[in-house]
């Protein structure tokens, strides 16, 4: 066993484009530590690594014999790490626990590497334990807060040590935060040096996502989502089967999903099972943003971006949709009249904008009802959902009313596509064919158990369309259930317009089949 062990370790330390996943263990018990270093072996991990600051010092003291040995059982390389809480630690510790752990305990173990924070690296460099061998050392440092104004020279004092690899990881707040990572991976392999580089949050994503195929020596994923160890840690399962990230490489085309929040979508599921079917070198990631002008100029124009990628198109969700236009060369006009883009075709002169919404929204209706001519249509909301349902009803010939609490912005949309308007506050919706909910109220999360209108209050509707795919079956949907009314979730709608995505990015044909039942398999798990 130790010599399949040394062999994966060898692996991991080559300076190749070799994925390593690394799933972390942070066990509070050392009765504990066997089962879940077997459960997360049981993943597919390519190393695992061992948080011995999740464990009280009692525990480390007393248990080390149990302790070393489940580590000496697992048959793939080891990271040892007993963090502190100024960066990320689970427990307070003296300087001199660490030290002593260091000194007497942790160069113990072979073959494993050892995460060892910057200060203490310093430290051991002047006070080295017997036998202390930095081809094991990673030199650390975390940062919880952001991404350090003085990043480079960070890098520098790490570098100045003699670890073999060097490992930074910041806090990201907004996708561009990303490119401060990328650029130290573009360093290091100029400096043919190992780092481990990552922008925790979910805005980092992408870093643990791109980082190997950009260099970064591993990333990190969670053995299951209740069991990670670091902000934004997708798990392994993810990483390896939606991501697909043993094939990603540098010329792997990217399409991705804009918005704020993104956490909850399905989206990843669809395209990225349908580039896989497809047989495309292609990935589709989600991107949370913030400052959505400085993400298209850092990191979407050709003409401006500084990231060096082959970024092929974006879907466009909340808050974003009407944002993007003032960044976009050509804008197709029903997306001009409706004034929301969600989907992007990233070109060489230029960006272009459609709106997959308005293509998609009422084919699973019209499926249900038939045409939808003079149909007595209701849309509750007023956002760019509800924008692009009332431009597809007003180009059916269906008498559209507009429910909305906001009658300011209400008025004004429903009156832009000639649609009657009504305060949402207590109204009816009895004698209405379709009552579509084109609000987030409802979606998984903190909105999961509201709704924007009651059995009583759906009454007499003939179908009650529920634009929100996350739960499949909503509250409003249980709601018109209750009152007597068809009911249909926005899963088909959701699929519908991906697919129209996949079309403008791709050119070609989607199969609408596998999308469809991947993202069934991400509701249900």
């Amino acid at each position: 066993m130790r010599t399949r062990i040394q062999h994966r370790l060898a692996a991991c330390l080559m300076t190749n484009n070799q994925v390593c996943i690394c799933v972390p263990v942070c066990s509070g018990a050392a009765a504990a530590l066997a089962g879940d270093l077997a459960h997360a072996a049981n993943t597919g991990a390519d190393a695992i690594e061992i948080r011995l600051d999740c464990l009280p010092q009692s525990e480390l003291d007393q248990h080390w014999p149990v302790i070393k040995a489940a580590l000496q059982g697992v048959d793939r390389p080891i990271i040892v790490t007993l963090r502190s809480t100024e960066e990320g630690g689970r427990r307070e510790m003296e300087f001199s626990e660490r030290e002593r752990f260091w000194t007497l305990q942790g160069h113990s173990l072979k073959p494993a590497l050892f995460d060892i924070e910057l200060d203490m690296v310093q430290h051991l460099v002047q006070n080295p334990p017997p036998s202390w061998d930095w081809e094991q050392v990673i030199c650390s440092h975390h940062d919880f807060e952001g991404v350090p104004d003085q990043l480079e020279r960070l890098y520098e004092r790490l570098a100045s040590t003699p670890a073999r690899i060097l490992k930074i990881a910041v806090q990201a707040h907004d996708l561009t935060d990303c490119l401060a990572v990328f650029d130290l991976l573009d360093r290091a392999h100029h400096d043919g040096r190992q780092l481990i580089a990552i922008a925790m949050g979910t805005s980092g994503l992408a870093t643990r996502i791109l980082g190997p195929s950009r260099g970064s020596f591993l990333t990190y994923g969670a053995s299951a989502a209740e069991r990670g160890t670091a902000p934004g840690q997708a798990t392994a399962g993810e990483l390896s089967e939606v991501y697909r990230i043993h094939q990603i490489d540098r010329s792997t085309e990217i399409a991705g999903l804009v918005g704020l929040p993104v956490g909850h979508s399905v989206s990843p599921h669809l395209h990225n099972s349908a580039f896989e079917a497809m047989g495309m070198n292609s990935v589709y990631l989600p991107f949370e943003v913030r400052d959505v002008s400085e993400f298209m100029r850092r990191m979407v124009d050709t003409r401006t971006r500084t990231l060096d990628w082959r970024l092929r198109g974006l879907s466009v969700t909340a808050p974003h949709k009407s944002a993007v236009i003032n960044y976009l060369d050509w804008i197709e006009p029903a997306a001009q009249e409706i004034g929301a883009v969600n989907t992007i075709v990233v070109e060489d002169d230029g960006l272009r904008g459609y709106n997959t919404d308005a293509m998609a929204v009422l084919r699973p209706a019209i499926e249900m009802l038939g045409p939808l001519r003079d149909a007595r249509c209701a849309v509750i909301g007023a956002g760019g959902a509800a924008s692009a349902t009332l431009w597809s009803l007003k180009n059916e010939g269906a008498r559209a009313t507009l429910f909305a609490r906001d009658e300011v912005k209400g008025r004004a949309l429903a009156e832009k596509f000639d649609a009657k308007f009504v305060r949402l506050d207590g109204s009816q919706f009895s004698g209405f064919d379709l009552v579509i909910n084109a609000t987030p109220v409802g979606t998984h999360g903190e909105f999961a158990d509201l709704t924007v209108a009651t059995a009583d209050q759906l009454h007499g509707a003939r179908l009650a369309y529920d634009l929100v795919y996350n739960p499949e079956e909503t509250r409003f949907m249980r709601e018109a259930r209750a009152a007597g009314c068809r009911t249909m979730g926005g899963l088909t709608m959701l699929v519908s317009q991906a697919a129209e995505q996949f079309r403008l990015w791709t050119a070609r044909e989607p199969p609408i089949e596998v999308m469809r039942a991947a993202a069934r398999r991400a509701l249900d798990g």
